[in-house]
């Protein structure tokens, strides 16, 4: 008799796990946007959920250890005149959140370390460049301040947010509403999904599409894509009989899938979450009560089923915490931030060890907080893989690092060429001439603040006098 070989692997045993009642975070009102986003994000600071809010869009953001009861009167983020569809922190300053609504605007807010007395309504900048509304945000991996929306008008915008310019717009490469976006691990390229039931591997800079496979799942609801560490895609989608399936593609051989897994008949869409620290990846459905992991290998089937984590509510969106933030002491591989109807809950993914110590095989380095470009680095064609850091002390987040927005002067312009020494000439009586009436300007203010002075201390004596007189 053969007996049969069980794999090896160190996450066969991962399971998941609720937080105890007093680690969720109570009484929040969770959005009820139809809409396919995670409606919550999460850094090793803050904890972000979109919010009902009438007369507009809104979300809150928690620090991590305030947990238990939520003020009903605690600060929101307010400013956009719609729903906010999206929101994501930044990788590179986990103090500097962007949200995207339902009114066309992306705005990128800072959010202080105390907690604010009253709504934070003033963003650091607000990017205006789509025509409907934006559902879809994703900070890049490695460069810094560079941001990118798709909108409701089949258009991914790539911006740079330390200044406010637009650095790329793909605008003719979607047909059809985008679903999807994602970056690979150096920011290289994105794979996109469309209504159009196609997935695309775009190359930003160059403006083309790379490698494109035309359904890749059967069934009409929406498809999502994300990359895996080693440049395959993992697609989720559903058959043609409404199967929910996730399937394993290598881009330079689009015909078939390397793998395919079957799962349930449900018409949420299954959004997956990527660990390249573990090549895991979590499917967490909207409307569902569970969340499937599986193991994505070299080795054939490659896509190796590992658990489901289960509980009793339905899931309205789910928070994905990066490596950083997580309990090293604990074997802790995964935390996700599960919302309720009225409620956010933390799932602990774990694997079992017996022993106290640094697990190295758990936790390789893993991408820290530091960018590894500029802006204009990337753009000029510039590649770079992640800054890795090390969690064997823990992660200690860095303190708070204010976002600077240095907006280029439209104005700034050359002057046009002509003869130089009148233009100058002209220059230099147009700049004296405008000093002289400035000068003026500030002597009259000044001349005025002394008179309202006078006038006030008039006053008070006469407000004393009249104090006197009653007593």
């Amino acid at each position: 008799m053969s007996r049969r070989v069980v794999r090896q692997s160190k996450f066969r045993h991962v399971f998941g796990q609720a937080a105890k009642a007093d680690q969720a975070y109570e009484d929040i009102r969770v959005s009820k946007v139809t809409w396919d986003s995670s409606f919550c994000a999460v850094n090793p600071k803050f904890l972000a959920i979109i919010t009902e809010a009438g007369g507009g869009g809104a979300f809150i953001v928690l620090p991590l250890v305030k947990t238990g009861r939520v003020d009903k009167n605690y600060p929101l983020v307010t400013g956009h005149t719609a729903p906010v569809l999206d929101i994501d922190w930044c990788p590179h300053n986990d103090n500097v959140i962007a949200s995207a609504s339902d009114d066309t605007t992306i705005m990128v807010w800072q959010i202080p370390d105390y907690t604010p007395v009253r709504n934070i309504t003033e963003p650091i900048i607000t990017l205006e460049g789509h025509s409907k509304r934006v559902g879809i945000l994703s900070w890049h991996p490695t460069a810094r301040n560079v941001l990118l929306s798709a909108g409701g008008d089949n258009v991914i915008i790539i911006w740079n947010v330390g200044t406010g310019e637009v650095l790329l717009s793909l605008d003719d490469m979607h047909p059809d509403v985008i679903h999807s976006v994602c970056w690979n691990s150096n920011g290289s390229l994105l794979a996109t999904t469309c209504k159009d039931k196609t997935l695309r591997i775009i190359d930003p800079r160059k403006g083309q599409v790379v490698a494109e496979r035309a359904r890749p799942h059967e069934g009409a609801r929406p498809l999502r894509a994300v990359f895996t560490a080693d440049g395959k895609l993992l697609s989720t989608g559903f058959s043609r009989m409404s199967e929910r399936q996730l399937a394993l593609w290598d881009p330079n051989n689009f015909e078939e899938p390397v793998a395919l897994q079957e799962m349930d008949t449900s018409n949420g869409v299954l959004l997956p979450f990527y660990d390249p620290d573990s090549s895991i990846v979590y499917l967490c459905g909207k409307g569902d009560s569970s969340i499937r992991y599986f193991e994505i290998t070299d080795e054939p089937p490659f896509v190796h089923y590992l658990n489901t984590f289960s509980s009793k509510e339905p899931q309205r969106g789910m928070g994905f915490m990066p490596k950083r933030g997580l309990d090293v002491s604990k074997c802790e591989i995964a935390r996700f931030y599960k919302l309720h109807e009225r409620k956010c809950e933390p799932i602990i993914m774990t694997v079992p060890r017996k022993s106290d110590l640094f697990q190295d095989d758990l936790y390789p380095d893993t991408p820290g907080p530091e960018p590894a470009l500029e802006a204009d680095e990337w753009l000029s064609g510039q590649d770079a893989e992640p800054v890795l850091i090390s969690l064997r002390d823990g992660y200690v987040p860095p303190k708070h690092r204010e976002l600077r927005v240095t907006k280029r002067n439209i104005l700034d312009v050359r002057p046009p060429s002509g003869p130089r020494r009148s233009q100058s000439a002209s220059d230099a009586s147009l700049s004296q001439h405008t000093l002289e009436t400035l000068l003026q300007e500030i002597k009259a203010l000044r001349e005025q603040v002394q008179a309202q002075e006078q006038r006030i201390t008039a006053l008070e004596n006469m407000l004393c006098e009249l104090v006197d007189g009653t007593d």
